[in-house]
C-alpha cells in the first residue's frame, strides 16, 4: 500500500496568517514603542490615551534595576500595548512631530530675521517692525549694532545670540 502524502497547504490560507518571524517583528516594534513611552516625561506621557495598567507598568519600570528583570518587564509592556488603541497613540505621536516641525520652522524664520537684521542694519529693523509692531526699536537697533561690530571684529557672537533671544521673546516663541 503506497504512503499517502499529506495535502499541501492551500496558498491562500498560508498568506493570511503572518509568519512567526513577522509576529516577532511586530512584538519587538511594540516593545520599542513601550521604550519610547517610558523615556518620555510625565507631562508628555499625559497626552497619550493609555490605560491605567499601562501607566502603572510605565511607572514601575523606573524601579527595576536588574537587566533580566527589565527585559521581562519590557515584554510585559509590549503585551499591554497590544491592548491599547495604537491608532490614537500614533495620532498623538504625529501631533508631537508636527509641533516639533512648526517649532523648528519658527526658529529658522527667527534665524533668517536675525541674519537679515545684522546684514541690513536699520533698514532691516524698519522692515521687522513693520511686520511685528510690538518690537522695541531701540533695543533692536542696539543689539544689531553690537552684533555687526562683533562680526567685523571676529569676536564670539554674544550680541547675535542676545538678538536672537530678543526676537524670540518679541514673537513669543
Amino acid at each position: 500500500m503506497p504512503k499517502q502524502r499529506p495535502e499541501p497547504f492551500d496558498s491562500d490560507e498560508q498568506e493570511e496568517r503572518p509568519s512567526k518571524s513577522q509576529l516577532k517583528r511586530e512584538m519587538h516594534a511594540l516593545q520599542a514603542l513601550g521604550e519610547t513611552l517610558i523615556a518620555m516625561k510625565p507631562a508628555e506621557l499625559a497626552r497619550f490615551p493609555l490605560s491605567d495598567d499601562m501607566l502603572r507598568a510605565i511607572e514601575e519600570t523606573s524601579r527595576i534595576r536588574s537587566h533580566e528583570g527589565r527585559r521581562r518587564h519590557m515584554q510585559y509592556v509590549g503585551k499591554l500595548i497590544r491592548k491599547e488603541d495604537l491608532v490614537a497613540i500614533q495620532g498623538v505621536f504625529d501631533g508631537i512631530e508636527q509641533e516639533k516641525e512648526q517649532r523648528d520652522h519658527a526658529f529658522h524664520r527667527l534665524e533668517k530675521w536675525r541674519d537679515r537684521l545684522i546684514d541690513e542694519g536699520d533698514d532691516g529693523v524698519d522692515l521687522f517692525l513693520a511686520e511685528h509692531p510690538t518690537g522695541d526699536r531701540q533695543t533692536l537697533r542696539q543689539l544689531v549694532r553690537n552684533a555687526r561690530k562683533e562680526r567685523e571684529q571676529g569676536k564670539p557672537p554674544t550680541s547675535s545670540r542676545k538678538l536672537f533671544k530678543h526676537l524670540r521673546e518679541t514673537l513669543a516663541l
